[in-house]
């Protein structure tokens, strides 16, 4: 089973890149973030058309998060548990099911720029919830995954120019001790069991050059329970996809399980 996780970043302005990338990289699950779309108006049946089943979790103009899969889905839920009178659309999840059930939870987790200020607070407090809702997903001892879009720099390797990024939300101390902590649980960060080696980014600015001078950070994560770790057969970043036309500036990060 091969998942991808992909902020699109608008689906409007970018139907036709996630079109091509759908045919030419063929993932069985893609988890996308920030759709910027109501899920009434999301292209439901031209992705269906090619053979995916569609969830998403939409708001308009901001945020919004769905899975495409070519295997059947059950069990979909939207919305962090945690606290009802969120209205952003930053969580999905679905049990994808494959030769081995494998729980997929899509996330675009909050930016929280400028620091400090509410939007930072509410990224802390977001992560506390992500963190309840992961003890629960390790506490049912099945293979889960985490994926998308996390805005945290895990460690300065993961940025080309680390200290740029110290005063930044995805960079703080306290982001990067709540991303350990969630960690810390018993999960495995996919990208780091297969590569150690600094110098791989999932996003590049748009402004200034950064894509041209690998000005970039990594911020696309998975995050396996045990249990999908042990299904762990690789993870990759897709980053050559930045390079075609009209990219986001995210490129998609991969797993493959053997499931």
């Amino acid at each position: 089973m091969k998942i991808a996780t992909f902020n699109i970043n608008g689906i409007k302005a970018r139907i036709d890149a996630l079109t091509e990338w759908l045919k030419t990289s063929d993932p069985d699950v893609a988890v996308l973030q920030e759709i910027k779309s109501i899920d009434d108006n999301f292209p439901r049946a031209h992705f269906e058309d090619m053979g995916y089943i569609v969830e998403t979790h939409g708001q308009k103009s901001f945020n919004g998060v769905a899975i495409l899969s070519k295997l059947p889905l059950e069990d979909v839920t939207r919305g962090l548990p945690g606290d009802p009178e969120d209205e952003q659309a930053r969580w999905i999840e679905a049990t994808v099911v494959g030769e081995t059930p494998v729980r997929v939870c899509g996330l675009y987790l909050p930016n929280g720029n400028p620091v400090p200020g509410p939007k930072y607070d509410y990224k802390l407090d977001w992560m506390r919830r992500l963190k309840d809702r992961a003890a629960q997903l390790l506490a049912q001892e099945e293979p889960a995954v985490m994926c998308g879009d996390y805005n945290i720099i895990p460690q300065d390797e993961d940025a080309a120019r680390p200290e740029v990024w110290q005063e930044d939300a995805l960079a703080r101390p306290e982001s990067r001790a709540a991303f350990r902590e969630i960690l810390n649980l018993g999960f495995t960060e996919a990208f780091r069991a297969r590569q150690h080696a600094p110098g791989h980014y999932s996003f590049w600015d748009y402004q200034a050059g950064a894509w041209d001078r690998n000005d970039g950070i990594r911020i696309d994560h998975h995050l396996l329970t045990p249990q999908a770790a042990d299904l762990l057969k690789d993870c990759w970043i897709e980053s050559a996809v930045r390079g075609r036309e009209k990219p986001s500036d995210h490129v998609p990060v991969w797993i493959e399980l053997s499931a």
